[in-house]
């Protein structure tokens, strides 16, 4: 088995084993590429979102939040060319009835043959290739005839869309400005993977920023600079990230120029964001198959009309997830002990601070205790924990990502302090117990 291999196995497995990502159904045998997120990972998910939305539409006047309905007009998906060019390329092997994207063949393995090299399928008889579109579709109200035909959104972009004009006029926005979501969206894919890289329900954050035809450029390359520097503000390191730019035969059809952020997974450099010039063809597409007018009228020169440009920002929680928790893991000996530690930014960390009690006596427990209120009062997420030796619960909290550790000793009833814990550099302090709420707060900033 190869390190990359290696590093994933156990990663999925401290996952499940401290509560942060769950096989979906397991004890009906799981749905396929589907996933929970347990206690800690609904956290470290729910961090990822604030710090998108505080660095999106908290600390700015230019763009305003939304949330969409994932159930919209079948009608979108045709003027977006959902219905007629969201697709992969599918091959079947009739043989071992196997599926496989014909772009993805050069890598795909034989599961007859798993011995092989990637794309040999000599043993597979495969059929020719066939176009799948990847939106699920359901039916709206009783009857199940095309009629009632409505899909489930693959993107949250279009709800954005489809509300320029709304957003624009009750916020009173001038362009430019952006329209920020975060939401669920589906896709049938045919072959998901990667433990939560690609699945088919996720969850995006997205930004989609009108600018005036001309000044297109100039904002694709600022938003392609704040991308950046938001990734690496998470504590990512910066060596693990890059840009890579999309060729013009791999430009969508919507797009004048896509850059995707990519990090370097186990399983090889992969994208978790893309940054795209969409120009007007959303605006436009709407325009013509609703009947609605798009164009922007500026109100300070009512002659001035257009059409808008888009520049989107595009962003998969689940894989700014995935790429914090593969940067976080680390394997270290400590005092001739091996522990495995997941250094999680303090801002993407579940669980901020743990209190711990020595021993269950000489009122550590009751002293304890009131340190936990006292951080639940401040709205710092924390932990209690008395079950077992104090290494033990150490070595729980590494591998949960929690930052900071205070235990209560025999000193501390006395004294009125108690031991602050980094988890990093393994330093402890003694710090007063009435200012420790202060302390951690200092810390965490």
């Amino acid at each position: 088995m190869s390190n990359s291999s290696d590093l994933m196995e156990k990663l999925v497995s401290l996952c499940k084993r401290r509560g942060f990502i769950f096989q979906s159904s397991e004890i009906y045998g799981g749905t396929g590429s589907v996933w929970d997120y347990g206690p800690l990972g609904v956290e470290l998910q729910r961090n990822v979102k604030e710090a998108w939305w505080r660095s999106m539409v908290l600390e700015r006047d230019d763009v305003e939040g939304l949330d969409a309905a994932i159930l919209m007009h079948p009608r979108v998906w045709e003027a977006s060319g959902h219905v007629s060019g969201f697709t992969d390329p599918l091959i079947d092997c009739r043989t071992c009835k196997a599926r496989f994207r014909a772009d993805q063949m050069e890598s795909a393995l034989c599961p007859r043959k798993p011995s092989r090299k990637p794309g040999e399928h000599t043993d597979c008889e495969l059929t020719e290739p066939r176009l799948f579109n990847l939106m699920f579709k359901t039916f709206m109200g009783p009857v199940e005839d095309s009629a009632a035909a409505i899909y489930l959104r693959p993107e949250t972009a279009q709800g954005s869309y489809v509300n320029f004009h709304n957003v624009a006029t009750s916020m009173r926005q001038r362009v430019p400005f952006g329209i920020a979501q975060i939401g669920k969206a589906f896709r049938n894919e045919i072959t998901p993977g990667n433990f939560i890289f690609r699945t088919r329900e996720f969850e995006q954050m997205e930004l989609q920023f009108f600018v005036e035809p001309g000044t297109d450029d100039e904002w694709f390359e600022y938003w392609k600079a704040q991308r950046m520097e938001w990734v690496t503000s998470l504590g990512i390191r910066p060596e693990k990230l890059r840009f890579d730019e999309h060729g013009p035969d791999a430009l969508a059809h919507y797009a004048k120029a896509a850059f995707d952020i990519q990090y370097e997974f186990p399983f090889g450099w992969q994208e978790f964001e893309g940054v795209h010039n969409r120009t007007d063809f959303d605006l436009r597409r709407h325009q013509e198959y609703s009947g609605r007018k798009q164009e922007y009228v500026d109100p300070v020169d009512r002659n001035k009309r257009y059409i808008p440009y888009v520049v989107e920002t595009a962003v998969g929680v689940g894989r700014v997830v995935l790429a914090a928790l593969v940067d976080a893991y680390h394997e270290e000996e400590v005092e001739g002990e091996q522990r495995v530690v997941m250094r999680l930014h303090p801002r993407l960390a579940p669980v901020k601070v743990a209190v711990l009690p020595l021993v269950k006596k000489d009122g550590m427990p009751e002293m304890a205790e009131r340190i936990q209120k006292s951080f639940r009062a401040a709205g710092i997420n924390s932990f209690y924990d008395d079950s077992g030796s104090i290494g033990k619960r150490y070595r729980r909290l590494d591998e949960a990502g929690t930052p900071f550790a205070i235990t209560v000793d025999g000193e501390s009833t006395s004294a009125n302090t108690v031991t602050v814990r980094d988890r990093d550099t393994l330093h402890q302090e003694r710090v007063s117990a009435d200012g420790i709420v202060e302390y951690i707060l200092g810390r965490l900033r």
